[in-house]
């Protein structure tokens, strides 16, 4: 028993040396202290990928640039923007607002405005 218990804690441990920060504009998501930030779904013309623009008050020179990135700098895709809502609880934010704006004559993007606990 003790044995099991030593190896899933060093198992943990392991798994856990490995995670890499979420990063927006080159800052983790853990070091964003706004009180509010705004995401938006970014779907890819070429593929079913889903990203997340994350605003939080940075200079955004590019679309590319407000995107969530992955350790190695790649965009992160998600599921949903109720998935990138779901994972920004866990940073101390929760849903405040949502709607939808207008991104063509036929389309409409949904945006969601995020409130720090």
């Amino acid at each position: 028993m003790k044995k099991s218990i030593l190896l899933a804690t060093v198992i943990a441990c392991l798994a856990f040396f490995n995670v890499k920060a979420q990063t927006v504009n080159g800052t983790k998501l853990s070091d964003i202290r706004s009180d509010y930030i705004e995401i938006r779904a970014i779907t890819s013309t070429f593929s079913d990928n889903l990203w997340i623009a994350l605003y939080f008050g940075q200079k955004v020179e590019y679309l590319d640039d407000a995107y969530i990135k992955g350790a190695d700098g790649k965009k992160l895709a998600f599921n949903s923007a109720i998935d990138c809502v779901n994972k920004m609880k866990n940073y101390g934010y929760e849903l405040f607002q949502a709607y939808s704006e207008q991104n063509g004559k036929d389309m409409g993007r949904s945006v969601y405005i995020l409130k720090r606990k």
